[in-house]
């Protein structure tokens, strides 16, 4: 639920598969292997593993109860849940296999004041919008996303409700903590700690921190970055908080605040393994697609005192940064949203074990699978329960050991489901318990001297600094940092171990006083940079970084020095991480040839994974999925960015020296040739803001030229995605209905405007997919036929409700994988060995095979490539003038664009 909800929906119409053929023709390519005789089209849509069921027991939008983002089970084992924008709900569901009994949900009615009896009749809210819920300590805890008014007078934070005498309705509610913060990017869940004795929450990046009793880590909102900071061109963090979202702990009577966690962009809910460590799944910023700053949705393993680097714009932190967490599995694009725990459901061992983490935009559960490694975790993903479309919001694990969980949000279509294994009676017993390793058991002794000072920490943490575990050596340094500085100040400044040393820099970088920052910088051209391994060599020049971002730029010798120190080894034969971050404190120090050395790399970087951000699903599988998102990604991976020169090219928009007019030349012809590349939302708008910086710096005698030099003219162009001259819609749209859209048509298309007509077709990108009279793309259907074939309603129909009928030839097929996940695509062609298909309708000619040995099942997806609503942009004018170039095949000559008079 943390997408965009500005849904592009007519340039969208690049994926307009208008699957006009013959509902009777034959099927091609692979069979359906599912019966779906007499069952609930909206289970059949599902895809389970073997061996479990599942049932649509309600539909809260069907009983006009809104669209139900947030559920728990409380102690009479009724399910509550809550409308995103309304009330709460209370039910009874019935026993698996009780087919007889009927659900009926129960508004919640609480009085205004306690000991008078609800107002039943009013339609003002009393409690609800509500991102979170949590029945313990015989209370229901709300977590309310609202900012108050008239609708409903109470605004986002932490709420109490209590029955207070025993009539079964809550009469009692009680503010914990108010938050500053709303949407979707607010204050989200409520969760149990694992001894039962207090809560979690979490908020995302919108959300301030409030003044908390306690922290395990230091949300001071340092950007910590010396990358020129480009916010996000469209201005979605602009005023987002620096020190992002974060997760404390709280005690039952909300009295008691601990910060755990800072630094993710909006995760919803987290959920604690078998072992007691807590996991979340924080989500991408889909905008960021394309530039070396995006970082894939991902799960996370949440440990005491942990930062995880988000930060607004071009300055997110690198997972490979020492003074971060990084996630232990990049699942890819999204929208994170539940995160729920195995533990107590009757399922097979493995899914006990597992932590399941719901995608909201391509309708996925993954179950996670844990395994430790060092004072962490080896994780791998399982497309557990997954379906198109299948708006995830939330779930919880019911008293009956089943899984429920709710579809909706954004007033989406909103539905109830239940998942269980077999015959839902297998043992529910607790799992034996698992042995924690070594390095979990240093980790948690670590941990336990986070939060204060207390007397021999310095002393335990230290060993620790070198260890070779990442986790332990963050534990370990955040003890540092707790202590008082004059306790480990000198120790650090004398420390010859340079893994130890690193860490020392970074916690006084932190913690030490500015005034000692050329000693520190020198203490550290004391090691033997050679000596150490790449990653070690990675943190040490981060920790350099960090020195000069938050004590300032050193003093003249010190800077002197550094700059001989990393120039030596500028440019790397490393990895692409490791020139990331010397360029970018050579750059900044004004190193001499750093601009040279930089310019040349720009010409010939390309891209690796030395920054550990492959994904467990491809971007590919993800384009049939969902429609609206999907074919964004399609658009991109067509013609991906270079990400490696995107970062030089940012990195050189603050060098003010070491300039040639050939090195300048070579600069500002990389932009011109980087607009023509496809990225996410906001992609363009970075590139021309690094540029923008770049032309700053130019004399004023020359800025013209490197203006033109670099592109300006084709920014806007570039910025659209549309043709020189091309026409856009100007509305006002509406949600047109095929019933609306007729009435339309039906009142006369004639003397329509051709150009018009064809404009809206070639801004929308339709020409990427369908071929008009010998023109466009080949993953749709060729459209000169369409009129002579079909009446306005059929067209309208196909438009507004794609998912009708589909297309055997360009429908999508989805292929169940025996290994657990699935993959959509275009069935091409098949052998006897392997299927062929075609997954991107920008670039069709780009296929994947998939043996048939590795597939268990293949059915037709019930969702078109096309998004329904298409002609929404359009007002009733425009929607003549598309329809009747449909109608008339893309003929300039028909008679349908003939003026008033005769004339064409």
């Amino acid at each position: 639920m943390q997408k965009n909800p500005i849904i592009k929906s007519f340039f969208l119409l690049g994926s307009f598969v208008l699957l006009f053929s013959c509902k009777n023709q034959e099927k091609k390519g692979a069979e359906s292997t599912t019966d779906l005789t007499n069952v609930d089209p909206k289970v059949a849509k599902l895809k389970l593993p073997e061996g479990f069921n599942a049932e649509h027991l309600f539909g809260p939008s069907e009983n006009a109860e809104g669209s139900w983002v947030a559920m728990t089970f409380d102690n009479k084992g009724r399910l509550i849940a809550s409308d995103q924008y309304g009330s709460l709900y209370r039910m009874q569901i019935p026993a698996i296999g009780d087919t007889s009994a009927k659900i009926k949900a129960e508004k919640l009615f609480i009085p205004d004041i306690k000991g008078s009896k609800p107002d039943t009749s009013t339609t003002k809210i009393s409690m609800g919008y509500a991102h979170g819920l949590l029945y313990a300590f015989n209370s229901l805890y709300v977590m309310i996303n609202h900012e108050s008014d008239k609708e409903f007078s109470k605004g986002s934070g932490l709420y109490r409700m209590q029955d207070t005498d025993g009539d079964d309705q809550y009469d009692k509610i009680t503010l914990l903590k108010a938050l500053d913060g709303e949407g979707e990017h607010g204050p989200h869940s409520i969760v149990l700690s694992p001894d039962k004795q207090s809560l979690y929450v979490i908020a995302g990046n919108f959300t301030k921190i409030p003044k908390m009793d306690a922290y395990r880590n230091f949300p001071e909102g340092k950007l910590d970055n010396i990358l020129p900071l480009i916010k996000d061109p469209n201005g979605h963090d602009n005023t987002v908080n620096w020190a992002a979202g974060w997760i404390a702990n709280v005690d039952s009577s909300g009295s008691k605040w601990e910060l755990i966690a800072s630094g993710f962009r909006n995760p919803f809910d987290l959920a604690f393994n078998q072992e007691g460590d807590m996991f979340t799944y924080d989500s991408d910023m889909e905008w960021d697609i394309g530039t070396p700053w995006y970082r894939p949705t991902r799960i996370c393993h949440v440990t005491s005192g942990s930062e995880f680097g988000w930060r607004p714009g071009t300055d997110k932190w690198s997972p490979v940064w020492p003074d971060n967490s990084p996630a232990i599995l990049n699942i890819g694009q999204g929208s994170p949203t539940n995160v729920v725990s195995g533990l107590n459901a009757r399922f097979p061992e493995k899914y006990r074990k597992s932590i399941f983490a719901f995608d909201w935009s391509f309708g996925i559960i993954y179950a996670i699978h844990l395994e430790q490694q060092g004072s962490s975790y080896k994780a791998t993903g399982e497309e557990f329960v997954s379906g198109s479309p299948l708006p995830l919001t939330d779930g919880v694990i019911g008293p009956d050991g089943a899984m429920y969980f709710l579809t909706g949000g954004r007033r989406l279509e909103s539905d109830l489901y239940r998942v269980y294994y077999g015959d839902n009676k297998q043992d529910s017993e607790a799992l034996a318990p698992v042995a924690l390793n070594e390095e979990h058991q240093i980790r948690r002794k670590l941990e336990a001297y986070h939060g204060a000072p207390k007397a021999g920490a310095v002393d335990f943490a230290w060993p620790y600094l070198k260890h070779q575990d990442r986790y332990i050596r963050y534990a370990a340094r955040i003890v540092l940092e707790h202590q008082p500085v004059n306790e480990w100040q000198d120790r650090v400044l004398q420390e010859k171990d340079p893994v130890a040393l690193t860490q020392g820099v970074i916690a006084l970088a932190h913690k030490g006083n500015a005034k000692i920052k050329d000693q520190v910088l020198t203490a550290v051209t004391a090691v033997n940079y050679s000596a150490l391994t790449e990653a070690q060599q990675v943190d040490l020049v981060r920790g350099i970084e960090l020195v000069i971002a938050r004590m300032g730029m050193p003093g003249t010798k010190a800077k002197s020095d550094i700059a001989t120190y990393l120039s030596a080894q500028y440019p790397s034969k490393g990895g692409n991480e490791l020139n990331r971050e010397l360029s970018k404190v050579l750059v900044y120090i004004d190193a001499p040839q750093a601009v040279e050395k930089t310019i040349a790399l720009l010409a010939v970087a390309k891209d690796d994974n030395s920054a550990g951000q492959e994904t467990f699903t491809k971007s590919s599988d993800l384009i049939m999925r969902n429609p609206q998102y999907g074919m964004d990604i399609a658009s991109m991976l067509s013609k991906m960015p270079p990400l490696q020169q995107t970062f030089y090219a940012t990195v050189l928009s603050q060098a003010k020296n070491g300039w040639t007019p050939a090195l300048q030349d070579a600069y500002f012809k990389w932009y011109y040739n980087a607009f023509s590349f496809k990225g996410g939302h906001s992609f363009i708008g970075f590139i021309d803001g690094a540029r923008k910086m770049a032309l700053a710096n130019v004399p004023k005698n020359q800025f013209a030229y490197f203006n033109t030099l670099s592109g300006d003219s084709i920014v806007e162009l570039s910025r659209s995605n549309l043709s020189k001259g091309a026409i856009r819609p100007k509305g006002p749209g509406r949600d047109w209905t095929v019933e609306e859209a007729t009435l339309i048509a039906d009142s006369g298309i004639s003397h329509r405007n051709y150009e018009m007509g064809k404009g809206l077709f070639a801004a929308s990108l339709c020409s990427s997919c369908h071929n008009m009279r010998g023109e466009g793309g080949i993953a749709g259907p060729d459209l000169t036929q369409l009129g002579t074939r079909f009446s306005y309603k059929d067209m309208l129909e196909a438009i507004i409700d794609p998912n009708k009928t589909i297309s055997d030839q360009y429908g999508a097929t989805v292929f169940s994988l025996k290994k657990g996940g699935s993959v959509i695509g275009r069935l091409i062609s098949q052998d006897n060995d392997k299927y062929v298909i075609s997954q991107n309708p920008f670039a069709p000619q780009d296929t994947r095979e998939i043996k048939k040995a590795d597939v268990s099942g293949t059915r037709v997806s019930e969702v078109s490539p096309m998004l329904g609503g298409m002609i929404n942009s359009l007002n009733p004018e425009e929607l003549k003038d598309l329809l009747a170039y449909l109608k008339a095949g893309g003929n300039p000559q028909d008679t349908i664009f003939a003026a008033k008079g005769g004339t064409k």
